[in-house]
């Protein structure tokens, strides 16, 4: 997880609440979320990355549709990720 982009770990998120998911879905949700629209140029490139590093499971629905779901190693990482914002964050509400 320390490799990639905040865009990328907001992707694994995404997919994580809503998964499997098909592309536009994630973009969908990842326009609400920035408060403007993500391009396909931005989110497909980042996404294939994710599926090479072996976070994320390409699926085929039809001849122009794809599904995301998150792997188990990308469940483990995203975990692992969680644990450490938590830990970074225990002293926050002492503040």
């Amino acid at each position: 997880m320390h490799d990639l982009t905040g865009f990328q770990r907001d992707c694994l998120y995404v997919i994580a609440g809503h998964g499997p998911l098909k592309g536009l879905a994630i973009k969908d949700e990842l326009d609400e979320y920035y408060g403007a629209e993500i391009n396909h140029g931005r989110l497909y490139p980042n996404l294939d990355e994710l599926v090479e590093k072996g976070l994320v499971n390409k699926g085929v629905i039809d001849d122009r549709t794809n599904s995301y779901e998150l792997t188990q190693r990308g469940k483990r990482e995203l975990s692992a990720r969680r644990e450490w914002e938590d830990d970074m964050l225990a002293d926050f509400g002492n503040l």
